[in-house]
């Protein structure tokens, strides 16, 4: 053979082998190399060289986040509700070569981590935890995967939990829950509203107390308001106390008020005219029974008289009753 051509024929194949041991890795590639079997160690990124022929073997490792789906898991939580509940788990190879020893598919092993964390994790919860601190929930779901996953070279940066889906039993029970809730925080604000209107009126009443004329004007002012509007009706405003006689009960007389009354009509009595007086004049007298005695004994002449002149006699009860008579049937009174 001619030493020329097998010296090109050598040069071909070192080239050749020289070629198929060129590998190019990318920012985001890491390559773990294996020596006969043995690992050396992790490589790039840019331009590397393996030994050919099989000696060195490279196993690309993607260091890139990875979005891991969980899929819906069934569970109840510590308060016996059961919910359907998936979430989506972030992640990413920190170290290729514990990624490529230490486990066979880190991928599906975290998924299948991520999945019974979250069940534990919403088994331990009641379901107003879940629903009002998911932050926190989430906090601790991405905790106990990221210690899970350590040792494989794994960082789990984030965990969100999408979706909680409830029986719709239970999506009515809290619909009047929450109903109920905002009702009562419209009875609170409404009461609220009142009391301090009541406050203000307060205040208000003091100053018309202090300026009654102010009542007036209030009295003016609601007429002119209602007959800014277009109808018919005419206010007049009348104060309450004119109707204090008609409905409040009557007040019993006091003892001066009586004694006053008494000495007004014996005073009356006495001033009329008696047989013997002129008119106008007063005859003294010592006691009301005496005054009434002589009144009458005036009417008894009175009586008589006319009968006289027309004719007539008094009936049997009309006679003339004695002075003294009178007045013991008046003491006796």
């Amino acid at each position: 053979m001619d030493p020329a051509a097998a010296l090109f024929t050598a040069l071909v194949l070192a080239g050749g082998a020289l070629l198929t041991g060129v590998r190019v890795l990318f920012e985001y590639e890491r390559g773990v190399v294996f020596r006969l079997g043995k690992l050396t160690r992790a490589k790039g990124p840019g331009l590397i060289f393996l030994v050919p022929f099989g000696i060195d073997r490279l196993r690309k490792m993607d260091l890139r986040i990875v979005a891991l789906d969980i899929a819906p898991q069934d569970t109840i939580t510590k308060d016996n509700v059961s919910v359907r509940v998936n979430a989506v788990v972030y992640f990413r190879v920190a170290d290729p070569t514990k990624a490529v020893i230490e486990i066979e598919d880190y991928y599906f092993a975290t998924s299948q981590l991520a999945q019974t964390t979250l069940r534990s994790v919403i088994g331990q919860s009641e379901l107003d935890e879940l629903l009002a601190e998911r932050e926190r929930i989430n906090e601790v779901v991405r905790r106990i995967i990221d210690e899970g996953t350590d040792p494989w070279g794994i960082d789990v940066t984030g965990v969100e939990i999408k979706d909680i889906d409830l029986p719709k039993e239970m999506k009515r029970a809290m619909a009047k829950q929450a109903e109920a809730e905002r009702e009562r925080r419209a009875k609170v604000i409404n009461a609220s509203g009142e009391y301090q209107a009541s406050a203000k009126l307060a205040e208000a009443a003091e100053i018309i107390e202090q300026f009654p004329v102010a009542m007036q004007l209030r009295f003016l002012q609601t007429v002119s308001e209602v007959a800014v509007e277009n109808n018919s009706t005419t206010l007049f405003p009348i104060p309450i106390d004119l109707f204090a006689p008609f409905v409040g009960e009557g007040r019993e007389a006091s003892p001066e008020a009586r004694r006053r009354a008494l000495a007004a009509a014996t005073e009356a009595m006495a001033s009329s005219s008696l047989p013997g007086s002129t008119e106008g004049e007063v005859l003294p007298s010592s006691s009301p029974s005496e005054v009434l005695a002589g009144v009458t004994k005036r009417m008894l002449a009175d009586a008589s008289t006319e009968s006289a002149v027309t004719g007539t006699k008094p009936e049997e009860g009309d006679e003339e009753v004695p002075e003294s008579e009178a007045a013991g049937s008046d003491e006796k009174r």
